[in-house]
């Protein structure tokens, strides 16, 4: 493996931020997405229609939709599906699924959420998936909470993942037919690339800020309630869709790396190999959570 020079020890520095949103944060990313994203579980469409009794009317507003995978995945239970997004390379993404998977209720805006609410009005659910924390949160949820129409909500639909230590232990146990991902080692191979702390766009982020209930309850919604959508699916990975999931986040958005593009992904696929010779990494997939806040009188403001 090519080595080049360290940036930094392992581990972020807490508390290092220097962010504000460019249009460069997810520059370059939307292409990997289908490819590198994990999906979400199983029936998740179906528990957001059974959680708010949807009937087939009304809008749907996807905030921050990236590559439209939401958009298209909940399109089918509204009339009208819009996605938002402000990154044009995931616009024209979400558009292409959308065509693919025939949603003709479905169109895409490029802007950002901060935007809002640009005719939209009324909807009957906006959705935020891993988007939300991009956001000026206290002003989106304001603005979205005069959006929606009476019985709707807001809803924040949590990205597929897993839990390493677990996966560890259940590889540990015989329970995986293959190696876990070596998350720990990527984290390293991209330090010694872009440095110690996680890249956003052109500034640093390396925490993501928590506490969206009581930003929806400030805006006027009721606490949160939460739906689990059961998955737990074991899923074979391969050197190219982890290489994939890299690009497509927005610490390792390929045009952080500039010229060394090529040699970062050689010297991470160099890496997969040793990890699992087979080539093939597993993954068991948790649950999903749909955390929904309706506004506390029922009625939009």
């Amino acid at each position: 493996m090519r080595r080049c020079s360290m940036l930094g020890s392992v581990g972020e520095r807490e508390g290092s931020e220097d962010w504000e949103w460019d249009e460069s944060l997810f520059e370059g990313s939307a292409a990997f997405y289908e490819k590198g994203r994990l999906p979400y579980a199983p029936g998740i469409g179906e528990a957001l229609r059974d959680a708010l009794k949807l009937d087939g009317t009304g809008r749907l507003l996807d905030v921050g939709c990236g590559p439209g995978t939401v958009t298209v995945v909940f399109a089918p239970y509204f009339a009208d599906a819009v996605g938002l997004d402000p990154d044009s390379g995931m616009i024209d993404e979400a558009r292409r699924v959308a065509e693919r998977e025939q949603r003709a209720n479905t169109r895409f805006i490029k802007a950002r959420a901060e935007d809002l609410p640009l005719d939209l009005a009324p909807i009957r659910v906006a959705t935020f998936a891993a988007s939300f924390h991009w956001m000026d949160r206290p002003r989106v949820a304001a603005t979205v909470r005069t959006m929606v129409e009476p019985g709707g909500a807001a809803v924040q639909v949590d990205a597929p993942g897993y839990r390493y230590d677990d996966l560890k232990a259940a590889s540990d146990r015989g329970e995986l037919p293959h190696p876990p991902p070596p998350d720990s080692e990527m984290d390293e191979l991209r330090r010694r690339y872009l440095g110690l702390d996680r890249r956003a766009g052109r500034g640093i982020r390396n925490k993501h800020p928590s506490g969206e209930d009581k930003v929806f309850q400030a805006a006027g919604f009721a606490p949160a309630r939460r739906v689990v959508v059961m998955d737990g699916r074991v899923l074979v990975r391969t050197i190219d869709q982890l290489v994939a999931s890299r690009f497509s986040l927005s610490h390792t958005a390929p045009p952080l790396f500039g010229d060394r593009i090529d040699d970062f992904e050689a010297d991470l696929r160099a890496l997969l190999a040793a990890a699992s010779p087979s080539g093939k990494f597993a993954v068991r997939l948790p649950d999903n959570i749909l955390s929904i806040w309706q506004p506390l009188d029922g009625r939009s403001s």
